[in-house]
């Protein structure tokens, strides 16, 4: 349940291994007709973060397709390295699709689905199409999000039926030649970067002329939508954290920009404020909560099914 093949990429840090290792935005899908289901995880590294709820962290979120929709059924974690949950009880025993998103901060060896005894369990194709890759820092991979499905990427997933694969690599996105072969060697058929959430003003100037040369390499003419980083609470006082952030925003803004004219198929999200300009949801002065995730993906939804239209991708 790795994202990254670490052995075929060797060139990240210690701490990279583990993060694209660890199972952000992956997802079982299977339908079943038992009144109940449990999962048995044997877990090769669990998170344990201060700002981030035991349920996104190494705990699992299940939804159920109710009316075509993917509904809410149940979430549930428990730190235990050997470890059996039971997720949900009492349903009935028709057929359901149950889309059951992984811990988003727990590397997992193995996964074993319980049920009734006389009841069936299938696996599923992929309920979403197209594929796009999101990639990105701690915001993409979902730290603080209470829930492992309610990363905003997982979101729009949802509302939208694009196949969104999260390739966030909380504080490791800084536009890394690393990352950047890995996104080039990709099938894809359009990208979306958080790209400039943890690099400083001095590193997306250095450094994203040559990300985005390694990624055309082999992908010409795919869409790459960049998106600004969002507005941090911990800039309200703080006056060196305010100067800090602006100029990245400033330094983003530019180095797109000047890629744009180069480029048609390159793309700046550059909203107002994703999160509100209410300065209610940020859980630790960085990350958003849920509340936060949900307004920045319905922030973005729009903005980013008007470009992959052009592109067929709906």
């Amino acid at each position: 349940y790795h994202r990254v093949d670490t052995s075929r990429y060797r060139d990240f840090t210690p701490n990279q291994n583990i993060l694209v290792t660890e199972a952000a935005g992956l997802a079982l899908c299977f339908k079943t007709n038992s009144s109940r289901i449990s999962v048995h995880t044997y877990f090769h590294s669990m998170g344990n973060g201060a700002n981030m709820t035991g349920i996104n962290q190494y705990g699992y979120d299940l939804y159920i397709k109710k009316n075509k929709e993917w509904l809410y059924a149940a979430s549930k974690a428990k730190y235990e390295k050997d470890n059996l949950l039971s997720l949900i009880s009492n349903m009935d025993t028709s057929q359901k699709e149950c889309l059951l998103y992984l811990p988003a901060f727990s590397v997992i060896d193995s996964i074993k689905i319980g049920i009734d005894e006389q009841a069936d369990i299938e696996s599923l194709p992929n309920p979403f199409r197209h594929r796009i890759i999101i990639f990105g820092s701690s915001f993409t991979h979902g730290t603080s999000a209470n829930r492992s499905g309610m990363s905003y990427p997982l979101m729009v997933e949802r509302d939208t039926g694009l196949y969104i694969m999260n390739l966030g690599v909380s504080g490791n996105s800084k536009l890394q030649q690393s990352f950047a072969r890995v996104l080039a060697d990709a099938d894809a058929d359009a990208f979306i970067f958080d790209a400039f959430s943890n690099p400083s003003a001095k590193e997306i100037e250095e450094r994203f002329d040559s990300f985005v040369k390694t990624i055309r390499e082999s992908h010409p003419t795919t869409p790459l939508i960049f998106m600004q980083t969002i507005y941090r609470e911990e800039r309200n006082f703080d006056k060196r954290a305010d100067r800090y952030e602006q100029d990245k925003m400033d330094m983003a803004e530019k180095v797109v920009k000047e890629a744009m004219k180069r480029d048609k198929n390159i793309y700046f999200i550059n909203p107002k404020n994703y999160t509100g300009d209410d300065h209610v949801t940020s859980t630790d002065g960085i990350h958003p909560s849920a509340l936060g995730y949900y307004r920045w993906a319905k922030t973005i939804e729009p903005l980013l099914l008007t470009i992959l239209k052009k592109y067929r991708i709906e």
